[in-house]
């Protein structure tokens, strides 16, 4: 077939309807049909794709650059791959604290900004405490009050377990004696009976007192109200304490969220009143995806980025992963793991609330033939890299190793320096055909 009958029967191909028969006017105003030539129409066009495809083949396979697929060739080089994995994350402190109050109190004096430094254990605002005072004061009271009873509930004890004690030893002299006596026939056995009655009542006395290592000791009721008054004093005095909100740890007042005049319980959105953060040192929270966190390790570098470092980069260093996962969210399955880099640069231009990115490096490989992803062509039975030799295409089967978003490492015998490849390949090029190749300049 020439160039010209190939040419000639893709015309007619086109002039026709999927019926045999020549396209003739267009009827206006009418739809009936529509779909069923819109079906032919594509089964034309796809015989024409295929037929064109098939006469490209054989003028390629026929020999000769008359009409061969022009292709561009690079030349195969060695170079270094990495697999990148790239997540944001917000950066933060690596200590922060939220400080809240519970005490319906009056804020009379706030003593620090956002942006402060401040210590552990600094006031960062004082309370009204005239109503945490009256309730010190009540508290102390009721403490100072059940002491009293219980020191009373203790003498009275001493005092009646001593008189029992007397009682019971009197009732025993007596009791001895008239068993004395009514052996020698001097009494009678209901004097004798009603002795010992006396005794057992005035032992059952002697029993019915509270001792504690031998000694007479006020009721533990007594005990348990003290325990109750003195925790409550204590809980008050503590209050007290907190009329004076501090900071727990060294870092910077980076939100303050309430004024003088409100109450320190009431903060709007329930936010807290001050929120600490350690900027000594600034670490990323990222969550890594469950297929990816196999190859992520403590120890690993990442390069973080930000806008606010200008197209400058800081380096992280992963500190922990999460022993476990959680929901991704937005609906999805997948479970991600959270992992925090710890920024190791203490001047970084980084801030705490910002989103930052990390480049983590999973793989690499170096000194090392790569080439486009693009340039590969999976056939059955392989992957393979289009070389081209004289305008002859060779296929030769490669293994890939490394991988980054844009190129790949590749292996395989017939890979050599100076040979030239097809940079974008056609899916339809087979081994051996002709082609005209031109380098990339």
């Amino acid at each position: 077939m020439t160039d010209q009958e190939f040419e000639k029967g893709l015309a007619e191909l086109m002039a026709e309807d999927g019926t045999g028969k020549k396209k003739g006017k267009k009827k206006s105003g009418k739809l009936k049909g529509w779909k069923n030539w819109s079906r032919r129409r594509k089964i034309v066009v796809g015989v024409v794709a295929v037929a064109a495809a098939l006469f490209v083949v054989m003028k390629m396979k026929g020999g000769g650059n008359d009409g061969a697929v022009m292709v561009s060739t690079v030349p195969l080089e060695k170079g270094d791959v990495e697999e990148v994995l790239s997540i944001s994350g917000p950066v933060s402190g690596t200590d922060s604290a939220e400080v809240v109050s519970r005490l319906h109190a009056e804020i009379l004096e706030i003593l620090v900004k956002e942006g402060d430094k401040v210590t552990a254990g600094q006031v960062l605002a004082r309370l009204d405490s005239e109503d945490v005072q009256k309730e010190v004061e009540i508290a102390q009271n009721a403490y100072n009050l059940a002491v009293a009873e219980r020191n009373e509930a203790q003498l009275q004890a001493e005092i009646g377990y001593a008189k029992a004690r007397q009682d019971e030893l009197a009732a025993k002299r007596d009791y001895d004696r008239k068993a004395m006596l009514y052996a020698g026939g001097d009494v009678s056995q209901m004097e004798l009976e009603a002795a010992r009655d006396v005794l057992a009542e005035a032992s059952r006395q002697v029993s019915a007192f509270h001792l504690q290592g031998g000694k007479p000791a006020a009721n533990e009721s007594y005990d348990l109200r003290i325990r109750n008054a003195e925790f409550e004093l204590e809980k008050k005095k503590k209050e007290l304490e907190d009329v004076e909100v501090k900071s727990p740890i060294d870092g910077t007042v980076v939100r303050v969220n309430s004024r003088v005049g409100r109450f320190a319980d009431t903060v709007d959105d329930d936010r807290p009143l001050f929120v600490i953060d350690n900027l000594e040192k600034l670490e990323m929270k990222i969550n890594v995806s469950e297929y990816s966190i196999g190859k992520v390790k403590v120890g690993q570098k990442a390069e973080i980025s930000a806008d606010i470092l200008g197209g400058e980069t800081e380096e992280g260093l992963i500190t922990s992963i999460s022993p476990t996962g959680e929901e991704k969210g937005g609906g999805s399955t997948e479970r991600v793991i959270p992992t925090t880099i710890q920024i190791q640069n203490k001047n970084t231009k980084l801030i705490a609330g910002i989103t930052a990115r990390a480049q983590i490096v999973l793989n690499e490989s170096k000194d090392t033939w790569v080439v486009p992803m693009g340039a590969l062509i999976e056939k059955e039975g392989g992957t393979y890299l289009a070389s081209v030799e004289n305008n002859v295409v060779k296929m030769i089967p490669v293994e890939t190793g490394v991988e980054s978003d844009v190129e790949v490492e590749v292996k395989g015998d017939g890979l050599t320096e100076g040979l030239f490849y097809i940079a974008s390949p056609m899916a339809f090029l087979e081994d051996g055909m002709t082609v005209a190749a031109s380098p990339v300049q």
